[in-house]
């Protein structure tokens, strides 16, 4: 296993570097530039801009340069000194905008992904366990009701219940007298009383998704020799299923670490724009839609490499969760 750990690190740089390429080439691909785009609008607002303007802003984002040496210069610039260059759009550094949101972004995706686990977890078991039951159906009925909805049409079912019914909407994440308030404890109530939305709506598909993958994992494990023959010397029910099958079971859980870390950093961007929440995804849709090369480049390369190192994580606690996974020579 340290061998398998040593290799995986070791492949980390240059798969790093292959992703940087990529992803440069692909927030270059589309025809035209930020500054393109800026000059279109300029000029259909009725404004003359000035060829000498025009190479004097090409010079100053640098984009009068190759396409190979303005990638040089771009990871260059990460490497050596943590710059992610500046934004177009928003005319500031790439670093400031993104730390400026990622605490928000954090916070609910770590959120929803307690509540994911929390609920699916025990829904999942207990459907195993009891399958074909009443409660067994209910759960299925309502996993496959939380993967036919998209998350953002239940954002939009709720915010239009909470104005019809309540009055108030659940948009954002403080009430309009808290957004500029300084922190207090009436600010701190307002947010809990906001954020159980956003986590709802994000955790509605990924636990109704674990659910059935937790019950047909469980299934398939309760059917097994070594289960039959742990019953027949008398092993308690509940210690039975919890010690061996469930523990098995979980494997998906732990897989799906791969993607949690980006996820806690990108969060559901079309969710948080119906939601009106401050997180990094709509300022990613948005960079992205402005061919804010710089931003959106930073996002996605944070976002590759944040997936390349939980996927190492995942495999390490894969070894260390199932006895039957072993990563040997050959």
């Amino acid at each position: 296993m340290a061998m398998f750990i040593v290799k995986r690190v070791l492949l980390f740089i240059p798969t790093l570097f292959v992703i940087s390429i990529v992803v440069f080439i692909l927030i270059q691909a589309p025809p035209g530039d930020y500054l393109t785009i800026l000059i279109t609008n300029m000029r259909e607002s009725g404004q003359i801009v000035d060829e000498a303007v025009i190479a004097s802003l090409q010079q100053r984002y640098g984009l009068d340069q190759p396409l190979v040496t303005r990638y040089f210069r771009w990871i260059g610039n990460i490497v050596f000194r943590g710059d992610f260059g500046v934004s177009f759009q928003w005319n500031r550094p790439v670093s400031e905008l993104i730390w400026e949101r990622l605490l928000w972004t954090f916070v609910i995706s770590f959120s929803t992904l307690i509540f994911t686990w929390l609920v699916a977890f025990p829904i999942g078991i207990f459907s195993a366990t009891h399958q074909y039951s009443p409660l067994d159906y209910v759960a299925t009925f309502f996993g496959f009701i939380g993967l036919a909805i998209p998350n953002f049409m239940i954002a939009l079912v709720l915010m239009w219940l909470g104005y019809s019914w309540f009055g108030f909407s659940m948009g954002g994440l403080f009430s309009a007298e808290f957004v500029r308030a300084p922190w207090s404890y009436a600010k701190f109530v307002n947010m809990l009383q906001h954020i159980w939305v956003p986590i709802v709506v994000l955790g509605t598909a990924g636990t109704a998704g674990l659910i059935r993958t937790m019950r047909a994992n469980l299934l398939d494990e309760l059917r097994k020799p070594y289960v039959v023959t742990a019953r027949a010397k008398g092993l308690s029910e509940s210690r039975l299923i919890w010690k061996y099958p469930v523990r098995v079971a979980l494997n998906p859980f732990v897989s799906s670490v791969g993607y949690v870390l980006p996820q806690l950093i990108s969060g559901a961007a079309i969710v948080s724009v119906v939601l009106s929440l401050p997180t990094t995804g709509p300022m990613l849709l948005r960079a992205l839609l402005s061919q804010d090369m710089y931003l959106a480049g930073g996002f996605v390369l944070m976002l590759s490499t944040l997936t390349v190192i939980g996927t190492l994580i995942s495999d390490i606690l894969l070894v260390i969760i199932d006895p039957r996974i072993r990563y040997e020579r050959g």
